[in-house]
């Protein structure tokens, strides 16, 4: 299969629909860490939260966090098609402060500063769980280019456990909801 792409100067280029999949294809590496995926803006935008946390109790005081959640397009598709993630699929969180009260804005929130990038991948050939949970976040927060699998019991335990579908937590995001 192959894709039309039309260009300004009138050009007609046709892609092979495999060399647009490639580019959402997870990399490693030679220590075996994932490549920060490029251009995953571009992706299926699958929805956000804010200011979801895994612990009890009342919320930290200060602004939430928004966390934008993207799927490489091919992985979307497949999933809509079949209702299961393909093997190389990734989900990038995107994590942003929550900015209030700049330039005419005096309610509500909006997304601010980066606050890192984290990955979460399924890839049999690689873990032994098939998904992998990756944190691109520098001490000094900008993002890392490559970044090591957390341990087992770091986020798979809970992923595991608590997601709808396939250590995927597809019950907070209606865009994976729907058929």
């Amino acid at each position: 299969m192959r894709l039309l792409l039309f260009c300004p100067l009138g050009l007609v280029l046709l892609l092979p629909l495999a060399a647009l999949a490639q580019d959402a294809a997870p990399r490693y590496t030679g220590d075996k860490e994932l490549v920060l995926p490029e251009g995953y803006r571009e992706w299926i935008f699958v929805g956000a939260t804010l200011g979801m946390s895994y612990d009890e109790g009342q919320a930290k005081p200060g602004p939430q966090e928004f966390h934008n959640l993207y799927i490489a397009p091919t992985a979307y598709r497949e999933y809509k098609k079949s209702g299961k993630f393909p093997e190389g699929t990734m989900l990038v969180m995107e994590k942003m402060t929550a900015g209030s009260r700049a330039s005419i804005n005096q309610r509500g929130n909006f997304e601010d500063k980066s606050k890192g990038i984290e990955v979460a991948l399924k890839d049999s050939s690689q873990f032994d769980e098939s998904w992998a949970y990756f944190d691109f976040i520098r001490k000094d927060g900008s993002a890392a280019p490559s970044a090591k699998a957390f341990a087992k019991d770091r986020c798979w335990a809970c992923h595991n456990e608590h997601a709808a579908t396939d250590n995927v937590f597809t019950q907070f995001y209606p865009v994976l909801r729907q058929p």
